[in-house]
């Protein structure tokens, strides 16, 4: 069921992407995007009544009740990267503003 949520975070986004023009909303377009790619890797990873895949003494040595760990990880490296490209966007877009008087990509034209 989540991943359902996800994919449609993951629709947003790209509709988002694809029909604005301002530089702002294209970033937080590009975010949600990010956000729902996130969730549909965690929720690959996800095993219900999973348990940590420390293994001990006298534990269950079932692969099957594991959560996989990987997805998580990857997703934490996915958020750090996702926070300097959303700065990165942002510091751009107030360097446009700067230069042109506006957050519209229409309205820049070209030079």
């Amino acid at each position: 069921m989540i991943q359902y949520f996800a994919i449609g975070l993951i629709l947003v986004g790209i509709y988002g992407l694809l029909t604005q023009r301002n530089a702002i909303k294209i970033v937080i377009a590009l975010n949600i995007f990010e956000i729902g790619l996130n969730v549909f890797i965690v929720s690959i990873g996800f095993v219900k009544d999973g348990l940590a895949p420390i293994m001990t003494s006298g534990a269950n040595t079932s692969s099957l009740m594991y959560v996989d760990p990987l997805p998580h990880a990857l997703v934490l490296t996915s958020i750090v990267i996702g926070v300097g490209i959303t700065a990165f966007a942002l510091a751009l877009a107030k360097r446009m503003h700067n230069k042109y008087g506006t957050y519209d990509l229409d309205e820049m034209g070209g030079e």
